[in-house]
């Protein structure tokens, strides 16, 4: 089949709408806050070996890594019309527990195999474990929260009921958890009928055709892209503050060879796993690599898994950038992220002064709390947004979400509506950014006032070793965490977990970018 260029980029912008659709159907179909007010969900249309064609423009760290817990469906199960596979276990595919994935088959006429799937992942608010939220300061995945390997959810178009109360009876939110699940469900549906649409519309090989043209036509970008690079072996090293368990300066140590047009980049010296819960599965890395190399590409082109083959992945298993199971890993996925992330950029700002910002805020500042608010529980999660680098091109944004992350923030109307809290102040974190010829963005206050006894944990990075500046800028100042209680402020560490009072008020500053240039 001849390609059409016309018809290349009609169908790049009716798969991305696919995924599109299916957002807005959970996002407005959800319980939570957490997906409906956050966004904290991603959807995604693969072929029929599970390879990603197209994505909703969603979360990195989620994307990047979505198409390892596609191909764990599909190894594990054989779909049926109307079947739908969950599961979370970050060891196969997923990310950290309370990111739960849903793959759904597509079916074209006659045809006795998947001929497309569409799957969606969402962050809930509570999957079990040690401690509200899900998101602990623990040193085993046990701990984390209940494991979920690829099971069938959904068979014949028949929600298995067993398999829903077996789940909800482990969680401590289940009528909010089951809302959650309905709304990944129905936007799944909704991706199928949108996929079958495009097929009558054009027929079932032509869509393949297209699908397939579009890895290519991807891969050729980032492949001219990388080709840009100058050839070389850049290195760049960045430390984690701590893993809330007593080890400090956990190192993260990357080596990329630019060969060409293509690029090996080396996590395999990084420091090894440790106790606590920042260590990151492979899809993590995978995720933080595609989502940097991906950023390089001045074209609109879609993130699929063309986008991956011109990147060679090296890590080693038992390290924190590959961590072998059980390891902790519920902060790996927002915190290790980050700073894989961050020395990715690092490193080939070596190669492209110009072209590369200085650190971002580093960290997803994760703040879960829980209890009860009369007879009634309650698990309230959320990131919260910092500075943004500053680069050649200009000062960094101020109080955004950056990089491994695309969520917003809840809304205080929305927070103290859900949840037995006021917000005592939600501003900038002025002159947080650090200085130079362009400035680094600010970071973001939060104050919460507890209406209520409850349990709060925080995940936070860049409290000890602020995001760095580049080409002379300086850092960014670094968060701060603080507990107000009877007016007494005390200052906590970036990781921790404490039973507070009602009355009591946590205090979040977040860190501010790096600058860029000589002042």
């Amino acid at each position: 089949m001849k390609i059409n260029p016309i018809l290349l980029e009609v169908f790049k912008n009716r798969f991305a709408s696919v995924s599109e659709e299916m957002g807005v159907t959970l996002n407005r179909t959800a319980f939570s806050p957490n997906i409906k007010e956050r966004r904290d969900f991603s959807c995604a249309v693969f072929d029929s070996r599970g390879d990603m064609i197209a994505q909703a423009a969603h979360i990195p760290v989620h994307l990047g890594s979505m198409p390892l817990s596609v191909h764990s469906a599909i190894r594990a199960h054989t779909f049926s019309d109307g079947d739908m596979v969950m599961l979370n276990d970050p060891f196969k595919g997923g990310t950290h527990l309370p990111d739960i994935t849903i793959v759904a088959p597509v079916f074209i006429g006659e045809e006795d195999s998947p001929a497309f799937y569409v799957a969606n992942r969402a962050h809930h608010a509570d999957v079990g474990g040690m401690s509200s939220g899900s998101m602990p300061l623990s040193s085993s995945l046990y701990q984390e929260g209940i494991i979920i390997p690829p099971v069938k959810i959904v068979e014949n178009g028949e929600i298995d009921q067993k398999l829903m109360a077996f789940f909800l009876n482990n969680v401590r939110t289940p009528v909010e958890r089951e809302g959650d699940f309905a709304a990944q469900i129905m936007a799944n549906i909704t991706g199928v009928r949108r996929v079958r649409e495009l097929v009558e519309k054009y027929d079932a090989e032509t869509v393949k055709f297209y699908a397939r043209e579009l890895m290519d036509y991807s891969e050729r970008i980032i492949r001219k892209s990388i080709g840009e690079i100058p050839d070389g072996t850049y290195y760049f090293e960045d430390l984690l503050d701590d893993d809330g368990m007593g080890r400090e300066d956990i190192a993260i140590r990357v080596r990329i060879d630019i060969r060409g047009d293509s690029a090996v980049i080396d996590f395999s010296q990084s420091d090894p796993q440790v106790r606590g819960s920042v260590n990151a599965v492979r899809a993590i890395t995978l995720s933080a690599v595609l989502y940097v190399f991906r950023t390089l590409v001045r074209e609109d082109i879609p993130t699929n898994a063309g986008a991956a083959k011109p990147l060679e992945v090296i890590t080693k298993k038992g390290t924190i950038t590959d961590a072998a199971f059980p390891a902790a890993v519920a902060g790996g996925n927002v915190e290790t992220s980050q700073r894989i992330t961050d020395a990715v950029l690092g490193a080939l700002h070596m190669a492209m002064p110009d072209r590369i910002p200085a650190g971002s805020q580093g960290t997803m500042n994760n703040i879960t709390i829980g209890g009860m608010d009369g007879t009634r529980p309650f698990a309230y999660y959320e990131t919260i947004a910092g500075g943004m680098g500053a680069s050649a091109m200009g000062p960094g944004e101020s109080a955004v979400h950056s990089h491994m992350t695309n969520t917003l923030n809840t809304p205080v109307e929305a927070l103290e509506f859900s949840y037995p809290f006021q917000v005592t102040e939600y501003s900038v974190r002025r002159n947080s950014g650090g200085k130079g010829r362009f400035r680094g963005g600010d970071g973001v206050v939060r104050e919460i006032r507890l209406l209520a006894d409850a349990e709060v944990t925080v995940l936070s990075e860049r409290r000890r070793h602020a995001p760095y500046g580049i080409a002379g800028g300086e850092k960014g100042r670094p968060g701060r965490n603080i507990l107000i209680r009877d007016g007494r402020f005390e200052e906590m560490p970036g990781k921790f977990s404490r039973s507070l009072a009602k009355g009591d008020i946590i205090r979040m500053e977040t860190p501010g970018g790096g600058g860029y240039g000589d002042s």
